[in-house]
């Protein structure tokens, strides 16, 4: 009886803890099931997380409780004893089963939604038909990773670059650059993108087909984890390590990990070749000689470095001051997949915020220290935590987020997110690991957007430390620096690093610029341990983090010392915080999170909408004769020329199709509002979520629009303002 009681009490205790969070799980799927219909038609990767820790904890009962039953039968116990604890086992597998029928249907959309990749290419397929983007030079089948913007499209990204300008640009008085895409290889050699830019790739052996061996194992390893439910808890936690440290392989690791799965080619299966790094810059020359090679910028940040000096005197010498640029970047890409979100060419949107490192507070901070959302730390992410909602204040005041002005940033980049209509509740804002981190930079978190490929990372945050001004300071000759004068001479103890370059020259060749360069960016507490030892022993190991090594360091290659010098001013390299927005990115998630369908008003087909906030609409109103006369086109006519001297982007559509055949094909371009003619002397005005339909005069038609779609005004307000209009008047679909 003594084990029976032991079994009883761990069951009870383990199902009265475990079946609360279970019931609201299902509680909370049920909940959301309504919402999916229209903004999450496919399962979170939150709630298939849920799910499989569930199954994980239930599986582990199941194990215990199975033990326990042969604990008895071995014992001998009675067989009501025996009885109790198999019936106490069934019942926990058919809880499992349960779990697992659940997780299955979540990833599969067997649970009323679509799957993921299903209502990806229902979304992809409304994109295209529709002409929002198309694969480029499509009559010769096209080239993987180019893609044409249709018109609605041109017109969301004219939105979406409009917002950017006036939220960062003109809010935040950064001066605008434009600099040239062809960029003289100098310059990307001083970045250190001719040497690093690479990823490493893998050949199918038999077809010479190349891939990118970081995709396929990280598309292996989600592959596992998505869907096959099967595997054990202690290999979900190796395949989700193997995922946290996936950017910090090298070659060799990256090899032994794709031969161990077994990994083949995914077209063909045949065997891959060892990895290799392939440089992802588009070379070129410039000039008809060929002798001054260049290339096609990878990103545009650097046209901003190295014009600094030239920015910092147009601002008065004066720090802090940001510098920002929109333009194309390019990137030979190995295998370009997950359409517009890797690509070979593609748009930019990069700020570069120059400040005193040894002040990076921001005046502005108060604005955004109380919005609260989803941050992801790397101290969660080690502990296989999941994001949390932290308020930024409280990440800056407890050093989750390194200072001020980043987290700034940070604040600024979800107020941007969110007004363009991403969903907040698929936004989180994730810390990069250690191991993702260069060695010069002091912080760097990416804005992660949930999609049906998962989370993206579209835009990163990064105080960059001051390695960018520094490296192309040692490469031009020219001191890309900043001054603070003094109002009295100051005398100031200054830690002086001098590496001996010819030392380390014959003793590291090729590889002299990387270890000058973590020489130099040493602090002082490194560095005057580095000089004790050096002192002692004579020589030191050191680790360069751009080689991923230690070397050795003698005395002779590096002088450490301290000096007291009078200054009247203080010279400075410059931090930078860099925002970088990945522009069709952002707008591939924007079309996800905005897409749902609704049925037609028979019941007998599923009609298309992208919910799209007006600010971003490719089209902000449509001007509708109920029916074909002259009179009411002649209203919609004038009404349209009223639109056009607002500066409303609008469509008129005086066909003689059904009105609601015309509101089906204005919601599938995300056009939220619609004027309808069915007077001379007053309209309709139809929103696209509600369908609801208020009446106006038609002089105030023109009027209404523009101080919704300008945000001066909510429709809510419309709503409340005048008269109300059934949609069943309107033959609505």
């Amino acid at each position: 009886m003594r084990y029976f009681l032991l079994i009883a009490l761990s069951t009870h205790s383990f199902g009265h803890n475990f079946l609360s969070p279970l019931a609201t799980l299902r509680s909370a799927h049920s909940t959301l099931s309504h919402a999916f219909t229209r903004r999450r038609p496919y399962p979170t990767i939150q709630m298939e997380e849920t799910l499989r820790k569930a199954l994980a904890e239930k599986q582990s009962a199941v194990d215990s409780q199975g033990n326990a039953v042969r604990a008895l039968k071995a014992a001998k116990a009675t067989k009501a004893d025996v009885d109790a604890a198999i019936e106490a086992l069934n019942g926990l597998k058919l809880e499992k089963a349960s779990i697992e029928k659940q997780l299955q249907a979540a990833v599969s959309g067997g649970d009323g939604s679509l799957s993921r990749e299903a209502f990806r290419q229902t979304v992809n397929n409304t994109l295209e038909r529709r002409l929002f983007y198309i694969p480029s030079f499509k009559i010769y089948r096209g080239v993987a990773g180019l893609y044409d913007y249709g018109p609605p499209g041109c017109a969301v990204k004219s939105n979406v670059l409009g917002f950017w300008r006036q939220h960062f640009v003109l809010e935040e008085n950064m001066l605008e650059v434009d600099c040239p895409c062809v960029t003289p290889e100098v310059v990307l050699k001083a970045s250190g993108h001719v040497d690093k830019f690479t990823d490493l790739m893998v050949k199918d052996e038999k077809t010479g087909t190349c891939y990118r061996a970081d995709h396929l194992l990280k598309d292996f390893c989600n592959e596992k984890l998505q869907k096959d439910l099967s595997i054990t808890a202690e290999k979900a936690a190796e395949l989700k390590h193997v995922l946290a440290v996936l950017d910090d392989l090298s070659s060799e690791e990256l090899g032994a990990k794709i031969k161990e799965y077994g990994i083949t080619a995914p077209d063909t299966k045949n065997p891959l070749s060892d990895p290799y790094p392939f440089n992802l810059m588009f070379q070129t020359s410039i000039g008809p000689s060929g002798l001054s090679p260049g290339y096609m910028r990878p990103e545009t940040a650097q046209g901003i470095f190295v014009n600094f000096k030239d920015l910092y005197y147009y601002n008065g010498n004066k720090l802090p001051f940001a510098a920002a640029q929109i333009g194309q970047a390019f990137r030979n890409e190995i295998s370009p997949r997950q359409g517009l979100l890797r690509v070979r060419e593609f748009t930019l949107a990069e700020i570069e915020h120059f400040v005193d490192p040894e002040n990076k507070s921001h005046p502005k901070f108060s604005e955004v220290a109380n919005l609260e959302f989803l941050m992801f730390p790397r101290e969660e992410q080690m502990s296989g935590h999941s994001a949390k909602k932290i308020p930024l204040g409280e990440a800056v005041s407890r050093g989750i987020v390194n200072n001020e002005t980043l987290g700034y940033f940070i604040g600024r980049v979800y107020l941007f997110l969110t007004r363009l209509g991403i969903d907040e509740d698929r936004l989180r804002f994730r810390q990069h690991l250690a191991n993702e981190m260069a060695h010069y930079a002091a912080d760097c978190w990416d804005a992660e957007i949930e999609s049906s490929y998962g989370w993206i990372e579209c835009v990163g945050i990064a105080d960059r430390s001051a390695y960018d001004l520094r490296a192309h300071t040692d490469k031009s000759g020219v001191a890309l620096v900043a001054q603070e004068k003094f109002s009295e001479p100051r005398e100031v103890e200054k830690l002086v690093i001098n590496p001996v370059k010819k030392e380390l020259g014959l003793a590291f060749k090729g590889n002299q610029r990387m270890v000058v360069e973590a020489l130099e960016a040493m602090n002082e507490k490194e560095a005057l341990e580095m000089k004790a030892t050096l002192e002692s022993k004579g020589e030191t190991e050191f680790l360069v983090c751009t080689l991923g090594k230690n070397v050795t360091i003698t005395k002779s290659m590096v002088t450490i010392s301290k000096e007291i010098k009078k200054e009247h001013q203080r010279v400075f390299t410059p931090s930078v915080i860099e925002p970088s927005f990945g522009i069709g990115r952002i707008i591939y998630c924007l079309y996800e999170h905005s897409f749902y369908t609704r049925p037609s008003k028979a019941g007998d087909e599923q009609l298309n909408v992208f919910r799209f906030p007006p600010l971003v609409a490719p089209i902000k109103c449509t001007v509708f004769p109920l029916v074909q006369n002259q009179q009411y086109e002649e209203v919609a006519i004038v009404i349209s020329q009223s639109l056009t001297t607002a500066g409303i982007s609008h469509k008129i559509d005086i066909t003689g199709t059904s009105i609601g055949k015309r509101y089906a094909r204005t919601d599938e371009l995300g056009v939220p509002f619609a004027i309808t003619v069915d007077s001379t002397s007053s309209v309709t005005i139809r929103e696209r979520d509600s369908k609801d339909q208020i009446r106006v005069d038609v002089e105030q038609a023109a009027t209404v629009i523009k101080e919704v779609t300008d945000g001066r005004t909510t429709w809510a307000d419309v709503w409340s303002t005048f008269p109300h209009q059934s949609s069943a008047s309107a033959d609505d679909e």
